[in-house]
């Protein structure tokens, strides 16, 4: 049992990928100090929720590309998982849509 580590091979040991690791720190942090800044002046209403849904997807995508090695991938791959992501997201929508329709005729009537 002594010698299990004699027949390791033997080499330089990889330098880590540090400068992408910062590059994508100060990206989200910059997106994320501007949604502060937005939330503490902008008044509420329907422009201010549009930019924070649309800045949130933004971080989303970065995280999704850059953690999930996503950006490195095959298209194929990067389309069968965004084109179904964008049909659920539309499934949201349309969900909402049609309830509050549906909300409207109950209490109208």
């Amino acid at each position: 049992m002594a010698n299990v580590y004699e027949n390791l091979p033997t080499g330089e040991v990889a330098k880590p990928q540090t400068k992408v690791i910062w590059q994508t720190f100060w990206i989200l942090f910059a997106v994320t100090a501007l949604e502060f800044l937005l939330a503490f002046t902008m008044p509420a209403g329907t422009l201010r929720t549009l930019i924070f849904v649309l800045m949130t997807l933004v971080k989303a995508f970065y995280i999704v590309a850059e953690f999930m090695h996503l950006r490195h991938e095959v298209k194929g791959l990067v389309y069968a998982i965004i084109i179904p992501t964008i049909f659920v997201i539309w499934l949201i929508g349309a969900m909402f849509i049609e309830g509050g329709s549906i909300y409207d005729l109950i209490h109208n009537f």
